[in-house]
């Protein structure tokens, strides 16, 4: 059995494809089940992965709303259908401001999170498993994140500009998950993601021993994203796809 699983809620850079809902993951690892990012449409495959009162913690990468939204959906959920209380939720202080403006109180019903606010300098002990984090190249304060577990380690670069490299923070990883919105044609456009070949470069300056491409805009050809993280990346590189389970 594996130190750690991954699975895929959705991988959809931005919005929701057809097919494809916005970010999210769950790891699952001996002690602990987290709820890495929840973005639309997340809800339902997450449902269809772990029994909701098995979450031990959600972890939020930053505000915006592809990335968190299905967080209210979630409070819903633990409120009247399966009532939990006290679920820990860690994310960015905005990302906190935000979810508190959509909630809405509700009378004799305790409310199912709660929240704590990190930044580039926390570290959780979720379980088994020990996170940090790292601020990317993003326009709001985005928070890579770093989860050890034994002897397995993977890493999310969330969302993230090349002004950003993981080689200090991702060395020496089991698998990295990479932002790789667009591809290098699309560099010059002042987008705030990496291509497929930036990420693929900084996994492989990093020493990454499997790279998953993640955040694709929808409409995106997969092919021609792990075909030119391919020409610089000499691992094997995988597509994150709704429902794609990685053992760690």
């Amino acid at each position: 059995m594996s130190e750690l699983s991954v699975t895929v809620l959705g991988s959809s850079g931005s919005y929701a494809s057809a097919d494809n809902p916005c970010t999210g993951f769950v790891l699952r690892s001996a002690e602990a089940v987290v709820l890495f990012d929840c973005g639309p449409g997340t809800a339902g495959p997450l449902q269809e992965t772990v029994d909701l009162n098995e979450i031990t913690a959600i972890v939020i990468s930053h505000c915006h709303p592809d990335h968190w939204l299905e967080l209210p959906v979630l409070r819903n959920v633990f409120i009247w259908f399966h009532p939990r209380s006290g679920v820990p939720v860690y994310g960015t202080a905005r990302t906190r401001e935000m979810e508190q403006a959509l909630r809405v109180e509700v009378a004799h019903r305790p409310t199912p999170f709660a929240w704590s606010t990190i930044d580039a300098d926390s570290s959780l002990v979720i379980g088994d498993q020990h996170w940090t984090f790292d601020r990317t190249d993003h326009p709001v304060e985005t928070l890579a994140a770093r989860i050890a577990v034994g002897g397995r380690t993977a890493l999310f670069t969330s969302d993230t500009g090349p002004g950003w490299t993981f080689t200090d923070f991702g060395a020496d990883v089991d698998i990295a998950f990479c932002d790789a919105s667009h591809l290098a044609a699309e560099e010059d456009q002042g987008i705030p993601h990496m291509s497929a070949r930036e990420a693929a470069e900084r996994a492989e300056a990093a020493g990454a021993r499997r790279l998953v491409l993640t955040h694709l805009m929808p409409g995106a050809d997969p092919v021609a994203h792990r075909a030119e993280a391919g020409a610089v990346y000499g691992g094997p590189i995988d597509v994150a796809e709704a429902g794609s389970v990685f053992e760690i």
